[in-house]
């Protein structure tokens, strides 16, 4: 080989080591750029909330493959690249966080770093009070005892025209009780205020409720206000789907037959006592609230009723019962008249039997009575 040969041959190398590198080049400028895109917001402007759970002794790549899953991370790759690049592999926090779309990598790393989620999730159950959601936000160190019940009180709420009258409510909901949804809100201790909050449920049930139902509401001989008194007493007074049709209808009979509903939620509310035994004198107490003592519905609502006691207060179901209690079986018992009423309470409130009270009935009539 010609020394013209040798150096044709390092030209032509040169040339092929040239565009190798500049292969190479793009191929990581394209791999930096995808990296870079990678670790941006999913959706920048999304105000859309994924509760996020990291179990114990979840690796890197199970945490970056689970919010890949969530939709809170691009690439489970790049998650993983930047958690090693920024040595917090062995830092990230276990427990349950809300994460957003709109948040980068950066920013959800720092959360699970820090363990402390940039939002709380409050999940208020059916059937809670104002008290109860007072009560709920103070153990989550919302707010300080007191402040939302305040609000529900005393803030200005008249924007909200579906409201009732505030005449005979009991002061311990106000206007407010049971027209607060009951659903799952995201909230910041950081700029938490009462007002804005309660606001926020008051449009939640707008929207779920006198909107979603809106033809119901219309449809219905009743109006919106005892259909939501009769839903939160529904709420109270039963345990499942299948049964808040049939109390619901068992209880407008009994309001449209203008018979007492003797709903002891109710005395319970007015009194503001959830637990325990009701005494002789506490069913007789003198409120409006008191359907043991007093016919009709009360005057508002005794808790925030939830979708499916609405619906059934809208659409109740006909049966032949006139009566229902709970046993401790667990199980709802109806009834037709007041004896078997009185006879259900013996055999499954307290814990009678059919024998027993056979036995009782021979020993009442004695020896030699006549009998069928």
């Amino acid at each position: 080989m010609t020394s013209h040969d040798i150096f044709r041959a390092l030209l032509y190398y040169a040339f092929i080591m040239k565009k190798l590198l500049l292969i190479l080049v793009l191929i990581a400028a394209l791999g930096f750029g995808w990296y870079r895109y990678s670790l941006q917001p999913v959706a920048l402007t999304s105000q859309d909330r994924q509760t996020v759970k990291i179990a114990q002794g979840m690796s890197v790549k199970q945490i970056a493959a689970l919010l890949e899953e969530k939709g809170v991370i691009r690439s489970a790759f790049a998650f993983t690249l930047a958690v090693r690049f920024s040595g917090e592999q062995g830092s990230l926090q276990a427990g349950k966080f809300v994460l957003r779309p709109s948040q980068s990598v950066a920013e959800i790393i720092d959360v699970l770093h820090s363990g402390k989620a940039e939002e709380l999730i409050i999940t208020i159950p059916e059937g809670f009070t104002v008290k109860d959601i007072d009560a709920l936000l103070t153990e989550k160190g919302v707010i300080a005892s007191g402040a939302l019940l305040r609000c529900a009180q005393t803030c200005d709420f008249s924007s909200f025209a579906f409201l009732p009258d505030s005449k005979g409510l009991a002061d311990r909901g106000g206007r407010l009780e049971g027209y607060l949804f009951p659903d799952t809100y995201y909230v910041s201790r950081a700029d938490f205020v009462p007002k804005f909050f309660l606001e926020r449920l008051l449009t939640t049930f707008d929207r779920k409720v006198l909107q979603t139902l809106a033809a119901d509401f219309s449809e219905s001989k009743r109006s919106s206000a005892d259909i939501i008194v009769m839903a939160s007493l529904i709420e109270k007074e039963s345990r499942n789907d299948d049964e808040r049709p049939v109390v619901a209808g068992i209880l407008w009979k009994r309001f449209d037959a203008e018979l007492g509903l003797g709903v002891d939620a109710t005395v319970r509310y007015i009194l503001e006592k959830p637990t325990g035994t009701l005494t002789a004198g506490d069913l007789n107490v003198a409120s409006d609230y008191n359907t043991r003592k007093f016919k009709g519905l009360p005057p508002g609502p005794i808790a925030s009723p939830g979708i499916g006691s609405i619906r059934a207060a809208l659409r109740s179901k006909d049966s032949p019962y006139w009566y229902y209690l709970h046993g401790t079986d667990g199980e709802i018992h109806y009834a037709q008249t007041n004896e078997e009423q009185n006879l259900n309470r013996y055999l499954y409130i307290r814990g009678g039997s059919l024998k027993k009270l056979m036995e009782s009935d021979e020993q009442a009539k004695g020896p030699g009575a006549f009998t069928d």
